[in-house]
């Protein structure tokens, strides 16, 4: 078992050797031996790899009542843990690991889908209001200001009233469209900071033309903190994804399962059957956490002002 005082040690020399190597390689070698940036990578691979599997380790097919026969409104049960069932069923009769399993691909594409596009739209906002400056920049951030002081989740609920009909694109929309603020604003931030550098001043100086500075010199030295609040975002969205499930703002389907839509199902019997809201409650938690992990621990690396 690795000591505090050995970890300490480790990163000390980790410190003298980072001495000309790229910032990539020193961030690796630290995040090597960070317990936080493993246990966050663990999770994370584990909920993909059940993702990517999932259709051949479901045991059912999710959408089939295959235990409706053991469903008693009368009596308030459901089918319990049998074999060929290890988690029992829901209160429809359907298996509730077959559920959970195929839930996790609808949740992390949605978010993934949902964080792909918000960046999108974050990298857009961003890159006009710092590489123009005046009035665009005024202008956008005047925009990104009224979004912001919304609060993200009634924001996300707000935009996806406005459609008659709910389904996942919905979702993945309303849930993108909350995050392009924040990714907008924070690329604009690293845009002007890029804007005052020595190498941007140096490219004006020689005459390069202004586009070149802008996405060869500007834009990618802008991007590393971007990514790693991409990072952070995918834990927001997992939790706003299911939450719109959970008002039943998502798919009206549920014979394709989601962990938000399998929590807001579960409340009409939490009281008798808590199991049901807490696998796809305990799911939603372990995957943000795994995200929000990994994500502070890319900061960390790559921030120097933050290193430890």
């Amino acid at each position: 078992m690795v000591t505090p005082t050995a970890r300490k040690a480790r990163i000390d020399d980790l410190a003298e050797a980072d001495i000309g190597v790229s910032l990539v390689v020193s961030a690796w070698r630290r995040l090597r031996y960070s317990p936080a940036f493993l246990v966050g990578a663990g999770l994370i691979g584990l909920f993909v790899l059940l993702a990517v599997a999932a259709p051949l380790l479901a045991p059912h097919d999710p959408g089939l009542h295959l235990l409706e026969n053991q469903v008693s409104r009368a009596d308030n049960t459901i089918p319990p843990a049998q074999p060929g069932h290890p988690l029992g069923g829901d209160q429809y009769g359907r298996d509730l690991l077959s559920r959970l399993l195929l839930g996790s691909q609808q949740t992390l594409l949605v978010a993934l889908l949902a964080t792909v596009i918000g960046l999108g739209g974050g990298l857009v906002l961003g890159l006009l209001a710092g590489a123009f400056g005046g009035w665009v920049d005024a202008l956008v951030m005047r925009v990104v200001d009224v979004l912001l002081s919304v609060p993200s989740l009634l924001l996300a609920v707000s935009i996806g009233a406005l459609f008659t009909q709910q389904n996942r694109f919905t979702v993945i929309l309303a849930v993108a469209l909350v995050q392009v603020p924040i990714f907008g604003r924070l690329l604009r931030g690293t845009m002007l900071a890029q804007r005052a550098s020595d190498h941007v001043l140096a490219a004006r100086a020689l005459g390069v033309r202004e586009s070149a500075i802008v996405f060869r010199h500007m834009l990618p030295n802008a991007l590393g903190p971007v990514i790693v609040q991409a990072t952070l975002v995918l834990a927001t969205a997992i939790i706003d994804a299911a939450a719109l499930s959970f008002l039943g703002l998502g798919a009206a389907d549920d014979s394709v399962p989601e962990w938000g839509q399998m929590l807001g199902g579960a409340q009409d019997v939490i009281d008798s059957h808590p199991q049901l809201a807490f696998w796809p409650a305990g799911c939603i938690i372990l995957v943000a956490l795994g995200f929000t992990l990994v994500g502070e621990s890319l900061r960390d690396a790559l921030d120097p002002k933050r290193r430890r």
